[in-house]
Formats: C-alpha cells, structure tokens, sequence
C-alpha cells in the first residue's frame, strides 16, 4: 500500500474532492459531511472520508504543484482504486476579464512542466480533464444557477518567477488564469483511464493587484466546493 498515504484498503471513497490546503480539507469535512472519519493524517496531510447527501466521498489535500499532487493522485488512483478526482482550489487570473470570485470549470491544463514527459514519455504541453467530471459539473452548476467559466488554465512549476511576461505557454494557448497542480492530475488520469477534473475560484487578478482578502475567503470558496459535492451525487 501507498507509503504517503496510511488510510486501509476501503477506507477511500471511489469519488474524491482534493484541495491544496489540509486545512481547506478540514473545513469542507466540518461544513458538508456527515459521519465523517480521519483515514489518513501521514505528514500532517489529512484524508477524511463522511457522507454527503447519502453520497459516500473522501477529502484530501494535494499540497502544492505538480509532484504533489502528482504522487497523491496516482496513489489514490492504483492503491485505493479511486474513480474520480477533482480538485477544487484557488488561482490568478491573467486577464482582467476575468473578476473575484469567478469560477473556472477547467477544460485544459497547459504548462511548461515535464511531469508528463519523465513519467509517461509524453510530450504535450496540454492535457485536457478526463472522463465525465467536467460535463457533470456543467450541468449541475446549470441546475444551482451557478455560473461558471469553461477554459484553459496554466499549471505553473513556479510561484516565484525572474522577469516580466507571462510563459510562451500562455500566450500560446490564451490560458484565462495560474495555478500549480492540474497538468499533473490530468496526465495521471488520462494515463491509468481515470476520471479527473478541476474547479478554481479566481482568488487574485494579476494585472489589478486585486485579491480576495482572508475574511473572504471562506464565502468566496463556498460556492466551488458545493458545486462540486453537488455534482459528485450525480456520478
């Protein structure tokens, strides 16, 4: 069994929602699920597994960037046998069309990572979601009222970074907004034939400055992580 993950055989849901933060986890664990047990604490990242409207589902943090969530994926993928993942969290949005709070439903995720090529010899530079996840949460978002913006994201291998301009990469592909870990679930999806989507919530606009403060972060993140139980029901 998975060495950074110490949940039994079982213990894991077939359906799974994955944050970054441990704490973010925590807080949908406490705000959404019923019967709710921790299965994993290994290196202080926490996987839980509860009910939500009937539903059994497991919440885990990625931590940050592609080889994170890169092992935890591909772990929860062959030794729990997972079905589905989707990430749920934050990013910066490259364009100011795009405003606080606004939700992408992640059609692409391109990068200059080569996660995908040292572990599965590919060379794309992007890989789409993987399954039904995506059209799942389209339609449900349709059925709350919840609007959603289908796009291209960039999975960047760095936060801090020399000089001005964005990457080839998102001038190449026009990618609506940044973050770090979604090249690496899609790869590891499409690889082993898993389902993998992503929900962002626009927490930041680069060019503005603009930027969700702490005390908005627990409304503004609300509304993603609801659609996306939401749609774990229909799966």
């Amino acid at each position: 069994m998975s060495v950074h993950i110490s949940a039994k055989k079982g213990e894991i849901a077939k359906h799974i929602l994955m944050p970054g933060d441990p704490l973010r986890a925590k807080f949908i664990v406490e705000n959404y699920l019923t019967k709710a047990k921790l299965v994993s604490s290994t290196r202080n990242v926490y996987f839980y597994t509860g009910i939500y409207k009937g539903r059994k589902v497991s919440v885990g943090a990625s931590g940050m960037g592609c080889p994170s969530i890169g092992i935890y994926s591909y772990e929860l993928f062959t030794e729990y046998d997972a079905n589905c993942i989707i990430r749920i969290g934050t990013c910066g949005a490259y364009t100011k069309k795009m405003k606080l709070f606004d939700l992408i439903n992640v059609e692409y995720a391109v990068s200059e990572s080569t996660y995908a090529k040292t572990a599965f010899g590919w060379a794309a530079d992007r890989y789409k979601y993987q399954g039904n996840a995506y059209n799942t949460i389209n339609a449900t978002a349709k059925e709350m009222n919840q609007a959603i913006v289908e796009g291209i994201i960039h999975s960047s291998d760095v936060f801090y970074r020399k000089g001005k301009g964005n990457p080839a990469v998102v001038k190449k592909y026009q990618a609506l907004a940044v973050e770090m870990e979604s090249f690496a679930l899609f790869s590891n999806a499409k690889f082993l034939g898993k389902t993998a989507a992503c929900l962002l919530t626009v927490s930041d606009i680069i060019p503005t400055h603009e930027k969700i403060s702490a005390d908005q972060r627990e409304r503004a993140l609300r509304p993603m992580m609801e659609l996306a139980l939401n749609s774990v029901l229909k799966m």
